[in-house]
């Protein structure tokens, strides 16, 4: 399965609209290759070398098996327009926060997908931590797509 986005290229910066400098709107993502009986999709994003420990900017799941594609800038809302739910991120919030790093070398933000073999039971109270242990079992295929940004 591979991970894509017509915003960044893997190893690419995150373009400012995308993060805590600009509008802070969610990149669009692509993905090809996903096992033909997918039954949901689950994304986390992710900023390992935050200086507190890996930050999480966004949780969503239940996404519909048969999606290939994710728009721009999605609504900051429990419940997604197509189908899907979004967690809650380590601002506390639900949806999308893009990356925010203090002052220093750009961080790298993974943003990984993965093809599940069914729909989760999850709400929106859901972290990174509840959502890895609720796909525990389920994992049919993953991809990654990392970026970069740094202030």
């Amino acid at each position: 399965m591979t991970l894509s986005s017509p915003a960044f290229s893997a190893g690419a910066p995150i373009p400012a609209q995308f993060t805590c400098s600009g509008a802070d709107s969610s990149p669009a993502l692509n993905w090809t290759g996903a096992p033909a009986d997918t039954s949901s999709f689950a994304l986390i994003v992710e900023d390992p070398d935050a200086p507190s420990g890996t930050f999480i900017h966004w949780v969503l799941f239940n996404l519909p098996g048969n999606k290939i594609a994710l728009p721009a800038d999605l609504p900051k809302a429990d419940s997604l327009p197509g189908g899907g739910s979004q967690g809650t991120n380590s601002f506390g919030s639900v949806g999308y926060r893009g990356p925010c790093p203090p002052p220093g070398p750009p961080h790298h933000y993974h943003f990984i997908l993965f093809a599940l073999d069914s729909p989760l039971d999850a709400n929106s109270s859901y972290d990174a931590s509840a959502l890895r242990s609720a796909m525990t079992g389920h994992v049919k295929a993953t991809a990654e797509l990392v970026g970069t940004f740094g202030r």
